[in-house]
């Protein structure tokens, strides 16, 4: 499309959600145009909230003659111009709805993600493959404008509108001049120096983007997108970070992070991770009690020829032991709403500056296994062992509430919550996770002796259990049905082939249905195996 085309109704299409400005992009589409000349409509057909849906504003301007002229109230397949997506997946739905053609449509997105509701609560990573994404985009647009607004947006401190706007500047598809554009966000009258500023800085990239070869064999610059980027080398190493607190604390965290030198390359990134991810949930001293474990482990694993596989018994092994040390808990829960950093996050997620008043409404639903947890070990053990007093003390506590961590008297009350982590290790919940993670490491360092890609998987079988509450019960029952059929597959040639299987079919079938489907198969090979 010539952005000069003075007889040509301009079709421009932008696809956002709830908190990301696209009403007041479409607004400032429409006054540009009227300001400038031009005949304009807008229309918008909205999405469902919490990131299932976008709502799609639609735009068609031509420049004034004497005749009027009629225009449409909704995108069509393949008669789009202007494709402006406010993040990375929306500009794969574009295309998958067929408004992004390569004979005539200009894609302008952000390479951020924001994740889908589909994508957060899938048992496993089910996260969209945003390089799938650019593949099309190459293919299917006329022309591709991309890199991460959302940060331009968030340095800036404003809303993504005013670098997607900046973005459609520099991008030349309209024949509107940058000062016109200027003018607009200028009349919009509302923090105009941070809109200018994302704006200018947005204009610019895209400007250079726009003066660069084919856009169509260009690649998004990559933003915030870990999930699928390539792993970095073997002697890849963490950023190192300089933790604060007592000079004591920071000469054990000294010590710690030494040990870690004397692992494998392969190993030796994510056990940094982990480490941090362990002390920060506990403290130093259980940061030790995961480093042993994880020694022991890193021993065994060069002992049964790791050096040969890369050492992936040692790196699966570091990853899956910290998120077992770190097991999601009300004192963990707690710790996580009272930190300091926490306000600060919320009030940039929902745009709030110095003069809005923020109220945050928590939503907690214990049952009984969550009382009993917190309780002494003996006690614990106790109540567990009598069913009656478990249904008594679940008819007393199993109800929702929400409390204000907004107000004094539910901070206080989730604040001395998260102050029981020092006496976490004495309590019920611990006893049982310890007791779990030895069985779990003992099936894997069994089988380690004699099927190394087995022992692996074994390891692996960790990623279904997450959550608590019911979450972490079903996780749970599903983690002790694969160990089953992992154990019934054992000494064959193809067992971890068969646990991974397994656990792949746990984390999509949140009923659990499949996962009996392929037990029953694994038993009857087991049952053939006896007879």
């Amino acid at each position: 499309m010539s952005a000069g085309s003075a007889d040509k109704i301009i079709k421009l299409a932008i696809m956002a959600v709830g908190g990301q400005g696209g009403g007041v992009l479409s607004n400032w589409v429409i006054d540009l145009a009227e300001s400038n000349g031009f005949n304009a409509q807008a229309t918008s057909v909205a999405g469902v909230a919490q990131r299932t849906g976008a709502t799609i504003y639609y735009i068609e301007m031509m420049e004034k003659t004497k005749k009027t002229p009629v225009f449409s109230l909704a995108p069509v397949e393949g008669d789009v111009d202007i494709l402006i997506a406010a993040e990375w997946m929306e500009a794969g739905r574009a295309m998958i709805r067929r408004f992004v053609t390569p004979d005539k449509t200009v894609l302008i997105a952000s390479s951020h993600r924001a994740l889908a509701t589909s994508e957060k609560t899938a048992p496993g990573n089910e996260i969209a493959n945003d390089e799938e994404v650019l593949d099309a985009a190459r293919k299917m647009a006329h022309r591709i404008v991309a890199f991460d607004m959302e940060t331009i947006a968030q340095e800036n401190g404003t809303m993504i509108s005013a670098s997607l706007f900046g973005a459609l500047c520099g991008a030349g598809a309209l024949p509107f001049t940058i000062e016109q554009f200027r003018d607009t966000v200028t009349r919009s009258g509302r923090g105009v120096a941070a809109s200018l500023a994302a704006f200018e800085a947005a204009q610019k990239r895209a400007a250079s983007q726009a003066g660069e070869k084919s856009e169509s064999s260009q690649r998004p610059e990559s933003s915030q997108r870990p999930t699928t980027q390539k792993s970095l080398g073997k002697k890849a190493r963490l950023s190192p970070t300089k933790p604060n607190g007592p000079a004591k604390m920071q000469k054990e965290w000294a010590s710690l992070s030494a040990r870690i030198v004397d692992m494998p390359d392969a190993a030796r990134m994510m056990a940094e991770a982990g480490l941090r991810k362990v002390v920060d949930y506990q403290n130093v001293k259980y940061g030790v009690m995961w480093l042993d474990r994880l020694e022991a482990l890193v021993a065994l694993d060069r002992k049964h020829g790791g050096g040969g596989h890369d050492f992936a018994f040692s790196v699966t092994a570091a990853k899956y032991l910290a998120n077992a040390f770190c097991y999601d808990d009300i004192i963990r829960v707690a710790d996580l709403k009272t930190r300091g950093n926490r306000q600060g996050r919320i009030d940039r997620e929902v745009g709030a500056n110095d003069d809005t008043l923020v109220q945050v409404t928590e939503y907690v639903h214990p049952g009984a296994a969550e009382f009993i947890s917190l309780m002494p070990r003996g006690i614990g053990r106790f109540i567990s062992a009598r069913p009656s007093l478990v249904g008594f003390i679940d008819r007393r506590v199993n109800h929702g509430r929400r409390v204000r961590s907004d107000k004094l008297s539910g901070f206080l009350m989730f604040y001395l919550l998260a102050g029981l982590r020092r006496w976490r290790l004495g309590l019920y919940r611990h006893e049982g996770e310890m007791a779990h993670i030895d069985s779990w490491l003992k099936a894997a360092s069994d089988v380690l002796v004699h099927d190394y890609e087995h022992a692996v998987s074994i390891l692996r079988v960790r990623r279904l259990i997450k959550g608590y509450s019911d979450t972490h019960a079903r996780g749970l029952g599903k983690f002790d049905r694969v160990i089953e059929g992992a154990a019934l597959v054992a000494g064959r040639n193809d067992a971890a082939e068969w646990t991974d299987r397994l656990i792949r079919t746990a984390l999509a079938d949140p009923e659990g249905e499949k996962l009996d489907g392929a037990l029953k198969t694994i038993q009857s090979f087991a049952l053939e195996k006896s007879a």
